[in-house]
């Protein structure tokens, strides 16, 4: 073969190989998480996250590459944050919190997105329905925005002196109003007055608490709030200084020291999630598949708190707690 013919030859297959080299850099597929709080104290929920993932097959760093965006709790930069995973051309968007899904929604029509939300996400707009989402969402719902009111009446009857009641709210989550709103009407239901108290960053949260006392608050319902729950142990430390009795809806918050908590486990949906996402990068369709629900509610006391409050948990809330913290 001459020499020409051959150097023909090898440019030729170059030029061929060439754009299957490319497509094969890009088989990796890229997953753009947007995130409302801080990396830290999500870790245990980004770690059931994989574990959904690997279920289906993706391991991240083998076959799969994640990029995070978090917002560190300022919710006017998600929109910033969301438009950059859309101009990234990531595969498949995952968002924690309805104010990160709504800001995806917006972002784009056409790259899917997996939400985690404690909201309805028909009444959030989010989808068209649980079993038909239709468009390019679809996720898991928490439901924790609906449990509100039964958490409100556990708490008053845990701490059924408590005349007053303080209601934290974070303002810059978008289904705050609804919230306070559904929490008031069950203040009234059971004759207890409700304060609500608002706090969008960590440095406001002492101001808040110092109100108690002047507010003579006898108890205090921590919000629905994906910041919330990264900032729960400041929030149980608050709560143990100024001696309130605080409930939320995260098992974690209770293990880190808080009175109780009653909600679904966080990690479970996450791990849900994950292979949701797993199964949209095999070319299932969000449209096509069903928003996810809860099927268990836990109810977590920490006895060991409720001695240092002095509080006597009484036996009917004992009888139907699924873990006691000693």
């Amino acid at each position: 073969m001459r020499r020409r013919e051959l150097l023909l030859l090898l440019l030729g297959g170059a030029m061929i190989a060439a754009p299957a080299l490319r497509a094969q850099q890009r088989a990796m597929p890229v997953i753009g998480y947007l995130g409302v709080a801080s990396p830290g104290p999500f870790a245990p929920l980004l770690t059931a996250f994989q574990q959904g993932l690997n279920e289906t097959g993706y391991v991240e760093g083998q076959n799969l590459t994640i990029e995070y965006r978090w917002a560190d709790g300022r919710y006017d930069r998600l929109p910033a944050l969301a438009a950059d995973l859309v101009g990234r051309k990531v595969d498949v968007i995952v968002s924690g919190g309805i104010s990160s899904a709504l800001a995806a929604k917006s972002a784009t029509s056409t790259i899917p997105i997996v939400f985690e939300t404690g909201v309805d996400p028909v009444e959030a707009g989010l989808v068209a329905s649980f079993a038909r989402p239709g468009g390019n969402l679809t996720g898991v719902t928490i439901l924790t925005a609906v449990l509100m009111p039964k958490r409100f009446e556990l708490l008053s009857e845990l701490v059924p002196q408590a005349r007053v009641i303080a209601l934290l709210a974070n303002p810059n989550n978008a289904s705050a109003e609804r919230m306070m709103g559904d929490v008031q009407e069950a203040a009234r239901a059971k004759g207890v007055q409700l304060h609500i108290l608002k706090a969008g960053a960590e440095e406001e949260f002492e101001t808040a608490f110092a109100s108690l006392a002047q507010l003579q608050a006898g108890a205090l319902l921590v919000g629905n709030d994906a910041f919330f729950f990264s900032a729960r142990d400041h929030l149980v430390a608050l709560a143990s200084r100024y001696i309130v009795p605080a409930m939320s809806e995260w098992r974690e918050f209770a293990a880190a020291g808080g009175l109780i908590s009653y909600g679904t486990s966080l990690a479970g949906m996450w791990r849900r999630a994950g292979t949701y996402v797993g199964r949209i990068l095999a070319g299932a369709k969000p449209a096509d598949l069903p928003v996810q629900q809860p099927t268990k509610f836990e109810l977590v006391i920490n006895l060991k708190t409720a001695n240092a409050l002095g509080l006597t948990v009484p036996q009917s809330i004992l009888a139907r707690a699924d873990e006691v913290i000693e």
